[in-house]
């Protein structure tokens, strides 16, 4: 009897256990709605002391962006808890303090505070809602900051610097333009600041505190730009990433500081550098390659010239930070992969994963990598892609989004996007294109959309309607648009200039006048906007290419998303389509969120945003 009981015990176990094992398995077909999508979590803006024995982070458990401290426990401690979250953070070297941006409803004039690290203390430093603030970086003491700011007259960004203990602004140089300080010279001499005349051509110069005198550190003829400027401890020499040469590809180079001659480190290849990291002590340097929307990172010992072992990932990578013990703290993402901090000790090759996002109890084994691909536009450029397929597409038409990324000089990058991942399980397919103009192919195709080439870009995304038209992956009336930035305009151009390739269009913060949005974008902005769409002076092209001149061609269903709080796209964009369509009995959906600004970031509008997102798509595309 005994051992009957022990027999049937084992096997009620065992059955209970299978039949455990069994209940997703029997749930397969189930998809989590979109608003469990968005809970997906994120880590990334990760900064490491030079001891390694501190980590911050940003991420977004709560509604909004905040900081925090990784404990020696490795638990998650939050620092802020500003009600729209935090724009940006910069620690002093020693860890034990931060300076902290945060503004208001998406208005961007971000307040600096300080913050204690240890404690949470945190005290207000600058009080002028009106003024923005960025940029802060610390002297090696910790005594003082220096940062960007428009306080003299809303307009011009210039270098200002505070004595933490008295809090006084003193501004520093008094120059016009978009100006902002890059870095400290180990001695505390010298100032490197920065000057941006467009969005396609900048400066660096090394300034005297002393003496207030100051060197043009990239002297160049034409557009051309410099986007890492690192000086080593005994400040001859700097890193650079410039693309600065004959081909306007920016490749990582080597700077010597009295004559000003570089020396390109990198071979001719056509794809560009995104950046590069200098450790503390000059001795060890990382960059990352854009290899055509992928990331590649290296590792290299100055000293011995030896290229050091990289973490075996295939992915994004973010921006690093290296500490004095031989490691790089790093972000990193990929189409399948959320977000996430990623410790790699090149000493004995260790990658340590830092922080985990949540998956929000989805499986991350559903989701699915896009294929690069390139199609012959209009002119027979080839023209670079990234095409979504949903998981065991057997072809045939299905309905079709294509995303068209901001900038106009952005770059789509095959990264984690979660509402991607939740349309492609709903049976959508997704194109990402990068038409000409965008960035990461070098300066030429960069400059194909300028001006008067303005309309050429939108005719590479009819060209992309028509590549997937024509090789079976959907039709007109299955096809839709979408964009954010400068991707709502290229939503409204590509609904104006072509009505009849789209069955649906979404605009999030676009531009859809560029008179209107010329002069009333901050003044900041407008020069270095003009450069790329040409100047307020001739407003005829201007409007010639402004989509609120063609509203009555509109036969799409149109969407309509802004921030009520927009500094760089004004929400009379979003009012002046919404008053066109209506005028002409055209329905238009219009989202319109009065405590966001450029771009939906709070969780709750978002989660209401993709909600109305997906129920639009779902009812103009899959709609028979």
């Amino acid at each position: 009897m005994r051992k009957f009981s022990v027999t049937l015990m084992i096997t009620l176990m065992l059955s209970a256990n299978s039949y455990c094992m069994d209940l997703f398995q029997s749930d397969s077909a189930f998809i989590p709605d979109i608003e469990t999508f968005m809970q997906i979590g994120w880590s990334s803006d990760g900064s490491i002391s030079p001891d390694g024995k501190i980590i911050l982070f940003m991420t977004s458990f709560t509604d909004a962006n905040q900081l925090f401290r990784l404990t020696p426990e490795g638990w998650p401690y939050q620092l802020t808890t500003f009600k729209d979250g935090i724009d940006f953070y910069s620690p002093s070297y020693d860890f034990k303090y931060a300076v902290v941006g945060a503004s208001v409803g998406g208005n961007e004039d971000a307040q600096l505070y300080l913050l204690d690290v240890m404690t949470g203390r945190i005290k207000k430093l600058t009080d002028s809602p009106e003024v923005r603030y960025g940029a802060p970086i610390w002297t090696r003491d910790g005594s003082t900051i220096y940062f960007r700011s428009n306080k003299t007259n809303g307009t011009d960004f210039q270098v200002w610097k505070m004595n933490i203990l008295d809090g006084e602004e003193i501004l520093v140089q008094d120059k016009t333009g978009y100006n902002g300080p890059a870095g400290l010279s180990r001695d505390g001499k010298y100032l490197l600041t920065y000057t941006y005349t467009s969005n396609v051509d900048n400066n660096y110069y090394l300034y005297d505190l002393a003496t207030s005198e100051e060197r043009l550190l990239t002297p160049h003829e034409g557009d051309a730009m410099c986007e890492s400027f690192s000086l080593t401890p005994d400040g001859t020499t700097a890193y650079i990433v410039t693309n600065a040469n004959e081909d306007g590809i920016a490749r990582l180079a080597k700077m010597d500081i009295a004559s000003l001659e570089i020396e390109f480190l990198e071979d001719n290849s056509k794809w560009e550098n995104e950046g590069c990291l200098l450790s503390d002590d000059g001795r060890y340097l990382a960059w990352r390659v854009n290899d055509e929307g992928y990331s590649k990172p290296y590792i290299k010992d100055i000293k011995t010239g030896t290229m050091l072992p990289t973490p075996p990932l295939e992915g994004m990578f973010g921006d690093g930070w290296m500490s004095e013990v031989k490691s790089l703290l790093f972000s990193f993402n990929s189409p399948t992969m959320a977000p996430d901090l990623w410790l790699w000790d090149w000493e004995t090759q260790t990658l340590k994963r830092i922080t985990y996002s949540t998956y929000a109890g989805i499986d991350p084994s559903l989701f699915t990598d896009p294929e690069l691909i390139h199609y012959e536009s209009f002119d027979g450029l080839e023209v670079p892609a990234f095409i979504f397929l949903p998981a065991g597409y057997k072809g045939g038409e299905i309905p079709f989004i294509i995303d068209a990324h901001g900038g106009p000089e952005g770059q789509y990058r095959p990264s984690f996007a979660r509402h991607f991942q939740y349309l492609l399980l709903n049976g959508y397919g997704i194109l990402a294109v990068n038409p000409r103009g965008s960035s990461g192919y070098g300066r030429d195709y960069m400059a194909m959309d300028d001006y008067k080439k303005r309309l050429n870009s939108i005719k590479d995304y009819a060209w992309a309607a028509k590549w997937l038209i024509k090789n079976g992956y959907t039709r007109e009336s299955m096809l839709g648009i979408k964009g954010g930035s400068y991707g709502g305009y290229v939503v409204m151009a590509s609904l104006t200039e072509y009505p009849s390739l789209y069955r649906a269009g979404i605009d999030n913060v676009g531009i859809v006048n560029f008179v209107t949005f010329l002069q009333n974008t901050r003044d900041y902005r407008r020069a270095m906007r003009e450069s790329e769409y040409g100047p307020l002076s001739d407003s005829a092209f201007l409007s010639s290419i402004s989509p609120i001149h063609k509203m009555d061609k509109v036969k799409a269903a149109l969407m309509v998303v802004h921030g009520e709080n927009d500094p760089r796209v004004p929400v009379g964009e979003a009012r002046q389509i919404i008053d066109a369509m209506q005028a002409r009995g055209a329905e238009v959906v219009s989202l319109i969120y009065p405590d966001e600004g450029h771009g939906i970031s709070k969780l709750s509008n978002r989660l209401d945003y993709y909600r109305q997102m997906v129920d639009f798509f779902d009812k103009y595309l899959k709609s028979k």
